[in-house]
């Protein structure tokens, strides 16, 4: 008999706000990382004398890191649990976030990146499964958004560091924090973290029956889910491309159109308190309501808010828009994971969703530098990102195609 059916409503209920609470506290470290790298940028870029193409190349660096540690996180995930997956992933881009504070010259800058997005990578589906397996099937997406929400606060507190940081080379003390956050974080994760129930009495049956967990490719496009696998793929990849533009490039597109290093900072703030408004919403929405009325509105929203993010002058202009660009994009990525986390069972839902993350980390790639390229040969900062909303018309196509899927148990 499972624990879980010998425990009081109170006490799982307590249970699962422990996992969630916790999961956060984990996501908070993972956007602080994610960010650092964007709200650094400016002064890094002098530092090093970096030019835009180099700076989508660092960019870029830490996605591609992202890419294998996805992957292997989430196939690990599934064979050995969530909760070894995890701790393991943190160690790796603790450390390497910490390096990323020491280098020396720009091809260091890239290794470390890369290092670190490698445990990055690997910590998000372990994340998401957590999640997702510590509440009943019909709250998922609510309990993903608030692990989730934890990403922009995370951002939120890098901008932060930036903003209240002086000199040059204060760009340093952001990868400190987000070095020394994780490494401190793991021993209590050690101690009081839980394993997921669901993993474990999956676990427990694939034993009995001695059974040996299906090849990868079986789980993504086996029994009927290879339109699904897809579609979640594609929306993924085009949702990434925009959200990670705009999380590198946001800080450096505001000063060019001459507001301040401070202002950009202030306009990050701005992005990362929409996305965390936009992520419990939209978790709760879809919980509620027919799914694809909230995956429509939401790209509508992308749309619009991207419009007025390239038509904005002033800076009250530039921070409304980007408040409700922070809604909606991360809000539209949050919804994503989610939607990943229900389209796998159990024993493939960390294969499934890595591979998710993994695909979708190719666009986080792609749209950094690309942007980069388009920066380098002159394309004014309102082109490019008016270039980005056919992009979301692509991503909500596949979402609305994918949530008429059936959920997995």
């Amino acid at each position: 008999m499972s624990s879980s059916t010998t425990q009081s409503p109170v006490t799982v209920a307590t249970g699962t706000a422990w996992v969630l609470s916790l999961c956060l506290i984990v996501a908070v470290l993972e956007g602080v990382d994610l960010q650092s790298t964007g709200v650094a940028a400016p002064r890094m870029a002098h530092e090093f004398s970096l030019s835009v193409g180099q700076m989508g190349f660092a960019f870029s660096a830490g996605m591609l890191g992202l890419l294998p540690g996805a992957m292997l996180g989430g196939r690990l995930a599934d064979r050995i649990g969530r909760k070894k997956v995890l701790l393991l992933s943190m160690l790796v881009f603790g450390v390497f976030s910490f390096l990323t504070a020491l280098v020396w010259s720009y091809p260091s800058l890239l290794v470390a990146r890369v290092l670190t997005g490698l445990g990055l990578g690997g910590a998000m589906p372990n994340l998401i499964a957590l999640s997702s397996e510590a509440v009943a099937p019909r709250l998922r997406n609510t309990a993903v958004s608030i692990m989730y929400c934890g990403m922009p606060l995370g951002g939120a507190l890098a901008a932060l560091i930036g903003v209240l940081s002086a000199g040059e080379t204060a760009w340093r003390h952001i990868f400190y924090a987000g070095g020394v956050g994780p490494l401190l974080i793991v021993p209590l994760l050690l101690i009081w973290l839980p394993e997921s129930q669901a993993f474990e009495a999956q676990a427990s049956l694939s034993r009995g029956q001695r059974a040996e967990p299906e090849p990868t490719l079986q789980v993504l496009f086996g029994e009927g889910r290879a339109a699904a696998t897809l579609q979640i793929w594609i929306s993924f990849f085009c949702t990434l491309i925009v959200l990670y533009f705009l999380l590198n490039w946001l800080p450096s597109l505001i000063v060019s159109r001459g507001l301040s290093r401070a202002q950009a900072g202030v306009t990050q703030i701005f992005f990362n308190a929409g996305s965390v408004i936009g992520v419990l919403a939209i978790g709760m929405l879809m919980d509620r309501f027919r799914a694809r009325l909230v995956v429509g509105a939401v790209y509508a929203g992308i749309v619009a808010s991207l419009l007025a993010l390239a038509s904005a002058g002033s800076m009250t202009s530039l921070s409304i828009s980007v408040l409700f660009a922070g809604m909606c994009v991360v809000g539209a990525q949050s919804m994503l994971y989610a939607l990943a986390a229900t389209r796998y069972r159990t024993a493939m839902r960390g294969t499934g969703v890595g591979a998710a993350v993994a695909v979708g980390r190719l666009g986080s790639i792609v749209g950094p530098f690309a942007a980069g390229q388009l920066l380098a040969i002159g394309t004014h900062s309102s082109t490019v990102i008016e270039a980005s909303v056919p992009v979301i018309v692509v991503a909500a196509v596949a979402a609305l195609a994918a949530v008429r899927r059936p959920q997995a148990g």
